[in-house]
């Protein structure tokens, strides 16, 4: 952990777990010391590299206040973690691998844009709508109870695992899809307005702020709440999925314990004293003892860690391994075969064309294989791991076996 100091004054000092901060992401890092309604320090994750308005892995104390883009777009994403009784012998084969994905995929939409052909009931939509009426003519709408129990795209995936002890986990990573989207682009826009007509200056306009205790204050907390809540649903529904795939491949199987958590949410805490809306945007909330989930990069191994508890993060620890390299960049500078060798034993669907608005002029005449998850992409997890060893304690190295992914 050490002290960053800004180029000028910054009225909250920068507390940072990260050894190589991209510029981008430290002036982001500044603008938040310099935020009107931010408290005590900015914490800065191992993982921390630039984001929209606020760095990815990073974790502040707003005095009476929320601001959606220090959320995020992606409201809830998070991980669920289940471990079994099953060696991996039962997945020695690649074969083996293969048929768990398969009949994953073939249960769970996966990729931007696809979800359920048929309408998905739970009674958290009903609560909602029946305590929330005013809001429920917005959400949840007819795509969301199509989202439901479906994975997304980008860097969302689930996996099939192993421990150190030869124990077989799954693992997936996803959040509330077009739910959270919509609400943190909402009220981004209502933060920008309020902030304008009360002539509020800021360091960016990015991080445009809702008080706590008006009601579009108010209206986002809920919001967001009911986002969290879609999110769990959603993973834990592809979990029961997962479940079911398993146990149809290794009858008798049982399901030792699971975790589930959010990393991109904003939660009233107790810190130094005072309470705070603390906002984890790609952070996870690392209580004394507290169990949680720290995801590496497709094709290397995660982490299940228990929380030391830490003040200074605010209890907070990384979210993952943090990108290394944009998008945009890792389909430009890498190879495929270098990618290959580096997914060598891992069932996994092979690398898709790279979409992107600016096309071959952006990437280069060469770059068309879409590398932009590939490890190489991100973040030595080891080296995150090692950095925030104040953070948590490591209790579970688990290695992937195979990976559907977004």
């Amino acid at each position: 952990m050490k002290w960053i100091k800004g180029g000028g004054e910054t009225k909250v000092p920068v507390k940072s777990w990260c050894e190589a901060i991209e510029p981008q992401a430290l002036k982001q890092a500044y603008n938040l010391a310099n935020h009107p309604v931010i408290a005590h320090h900015v914490a800065l994750m191992p993982d921390c590299h630039v984001g929209y308005g606020m760095p990815i892995g990073g974790v502040i104390a707003a005095k009476d206040a929320l601001i959606p883009n220090a959320v995020g777009v992606d409201i809830g994403c998070g991980m669920i973690a289940v471990e079994t009784d099953l060696t991996a012998e039962r997945f020695a084969e690649m074969t083996e691998r293969r048929a768990f994905m398969e009949r994953v995929k073939a249960r769970v939409p996966v990729g931007e844009g696809h979800g359920h052909g048929s309408v998905q009931n739970w009674e958290g939509f009903d609560q909602f709508r029946d305590e929330n009426p005013e809001a429920a003519a917005l959400w949840p709408n007819g795509l969301d109870r199509h989202n439901l129990g479906s994975l997304g795209g980008g860097n969302h995936f689930i996996e099939l695992q192993t421990s150190a002890a030869g124990r077989v986990w799954m693992m997936i990573h996803s959040g509330s899809r077009n739910l959270g989207q919509r609400v943190a682009s909402r009220y981004h826009e209502e933060a920008k307005r309020v902030n304008a007509q009360y002539r509020v200056e800021l360091p960016d306009p990015d991080l445009a702020f809702l008080p706590s205790d008006s009601k579009t204050g108010e209206a986002y907390f809920r919001d967001m709440t009911f986002a969290l809540a879609y999110a769990l649903e959603n993973r834990r529904r592809m979990m029961a999925v997962c479940k079911e795939a398993l146990a149809e491949m290794a009858s008798g199987v049982s399901f030792v314990r699971e975790v589930n958590i959010h990393h991109n949410y904003a939660a009233l805490e107790s810190h130094f004293g005072r309470n705070f809306y603390v906002h984890r945007k790609g952070a996870t909330r690392a209580r004394l003892d507290e169990i949680g989930i720290i995801p590496g990069s497709m094709g290397t191994p995660s982490y299940i860690v228990r929380g030391l508890g830490n003040p200074e993060s605010f209890s907070s620890c990384s979210h993952g391994a943090g990108r290394a390299m944009g998008r945009t960049e890792a389909s430009r500078r890498l190879t495929e075969d270098a990618c290959n060798q580096a997914m060598k034993g891992i069932a996994f669907d092979r690398w898709g064309k790279y979409k992107s608005k600016w096309g071959k002029k952006r990437l280069g005449e060469h770059a068309s294989v879409d590398l932009s998850e590939a490890p190489q992409a991100y973040k030595d997890i080891e080296a995150v791991i090692d950095a925030e060893r104040d953070l948590v304690e490591p209790i579970e190295k688990l290695r992937p076996l195979a990976v559907v992914k977004g």
